[in-house]
């Protein structure tokens, strides 16, 4: 029965690791045919902002995914070696996870106060008297 189980944990990290791949090699892909449309278009700022917060939502997941992994790898790990370079790997994933996530909400939070800006900015000033 454990030799089934640490099978189907292989298995699982293999598959979510091919999972993290193509989620990381898509948005890759997406931000780079994106980046050189922007680029042959001359697009603005706001557009090329867009292209890399899509860009990082895609890394973000791939790296959630790695981590997932990361953590099932964890169960079958039996060295210390093994166990502290999968905590090792784990710790990177996660500050990358962590410092990207920051990130785009900082630019969201932005991206809001712009909007808001750009609204409060394009009322009609009240009349005389209102």
């Amino acid at each position: 029965m454990e030799e089934w189980l640490v099978q189907a944990t292989r298995a699982a990290i293999l598959v979510i690791d091919a999972m993290a791949l193509l989620t990381i090699v898509f948005g890759t892909v997406e931000a780079f045919v994106s980046g050189v449309v922007m680029l042959a278009t001359s697009r603005t700022g706001h557009e090329r902002r867009d292209v890399w917060l899509r860009y990082a939502r895609w890394l973000v997941a791939g790296l959630t995914f790695q981590l997932a992994a990361d953590i099932i790898e964890t169960t079958i790990t039996t060295s210390w070696d093994a166990v502290a370079r999968v905590g090792a790997i784990a710790v990177i994933r996660t500050l990358l996870n962590y410092f990207l996530e920051r990130d785009l909400d900082e630019v969201r939070a932005r991206q809001v106060a712009g909007a808001e800006h750009a609204a409060t900015s394009s009322r009609p000033a009240p009349a005389a008297g209102d």
